[in-house]
C-alpha cells in the first residue's frame, strides 16, 4: 500500500475509534509494526493525531466547546472587511472553493448574483447559495460535524480528489510568528490540505486578530499560499515573513 494511501487508512481508523494500537495497524494494514511507528511520527509531526506509547490518539474537536454560533459575531466588522476584499478577487465564470468558517459565509455573501461555481463543504455557504440561481453550487458529501456547520471524513477527501478550482478561500485559526498556518480541529487540517492541493491559487483569509492565532496542528507553511487578505493591525512581522515566502498581502 502507497504511503499516502496508508495514512489516510491510519487517519479513518483513528477517527472511527479516538485511539488505536501499533500492532493493529500494523495487522490491519498488512504491515510491519517499525513501518506503522514510522507512520504515526509523520502524522504526528504533522498535527493530524498524538502520537502515543503503543499507538495513536485523536485529537480533541476543539469547536465542540466554541460552536459556529459563537464564534460568527466575533469581530464581526474586521471579518467584512476581509470578505470584502476577497470577493474583489474573484471574476466571473471561476470555479472557487469556499473553505469553512464564518469569514468565508461572509464571502460566499458577497457571490450572490454573480456567475460562479462554488464548491464546499461549509453548510453556512449552502444556506447563503442555495436559493441562488446565478451561483452554481457543489456540495462536498460527508459525515456532518454539527457544532461547524460542516461535512468531514474520507468521503470529503475523496470527492476533492476530482475537483480542480481556479482558487480557493481558506480560514484557519491562526498563523504562528514564522508563517506557519495552524488549526484546532483534527478533522479540518486534511481537508484544508486538500483543498490546498485542489486549486490553482491560495488565498488565505484571516482577521487581524488571529496573527498570532491558536492551533496546534499544522495544515501548511507560508510558502504554500499565495495571497492573504487580513486587516491593517495584524502583526507586521509575520506579515513580512509570510511575504518573504512568496505571499501576496492585501490589507483592509
Amino acid at each position: 500500500m502507497l504511503q499516502r494511501l496508508r495514512h489516510a487508512e491510519i487517519m479513518r481508523r483513528v477517527r472511527l475509534s479516538g485511539a488505536t494500537s501499533v500492532r493493529d495497524l500494523a495487522s490491519q494494514l498488512g504491515v510491519s509494526p517499525s513501518t506503522i511507528r514510522r507512520d504515526l511520527e509523520v502524522l504526528d509531526r504533522d498535527g493530524t493525531l498524538r502520537r502515543v506509547r503503543g499507538g495513536a490518539l485523536a485529537s480533541v474537536d476543539a469547536d465542540a466547546d466554541r460552536p459556529f454560533a459563537a464564534v460568527e459575531p466575533v469581530d464581526e466588522q474586521d471579518k467584512e472587511a476581509v470578505a470584502a476584499r476577497a470577493a474583489q478577487l474573484v471574476a466571473d465564470g471561476d470555479v472557487i472553493l469556499l473553505d469553512i468558517g464564518t469569514t468565508t459565509m461572509r464571502l460566499a455573501r458577497r457571490l450572490r448574483g454573480r456567475r460562479v461555481t462554488v464548491v464546499t463543504s461549509s453548510l453556512a455557504v449552502l444556506d447563503v447559495l442555495r436559493a441562488d440561481p446565478e451561483v452554481e453550487l457543489l456540495l462536498l458529501g460527508g459525515m456532518l460535524r454539527r457544532p461547524y456547520h460542516s461535512l468531514i471524513g474520507v468521503l470529503t477527501e475523496a470527492a476533492l480528489s476530482q475537483v480542480v478550482a481556479d482558487r480557493v478561500f481558506l480560514g484557519a485559526s491562526g498563523v504562528r510568528p514564522d508563517g506557519q498556518l495552524v488549526d484546532t480541529t483534527l478533522a479540518e487540517v486534511p481537508l484544508k490540505r486538500a483543498m490546498i492541493a485542489a486549486a490553482r491559487q491560495v488565498v488565505l483569509l484571516v482577521d487581524r486578530h488571529k496573527f498570532p492565532g491558536t492551533g496546534a496542528l499544522r495544515v501548511c507553511g507560508p510558502e504554500d499560499i499565495d495571497v492573504i487578505v487580513t486587516n491593517e493591525g495584524a502583526d507586521a512581522a509575520t506579515l513580512r515573513h509570510c511575504a518573504a515566502a512568496g505571499a501576496e498581502v492585501l490589507l483592509t
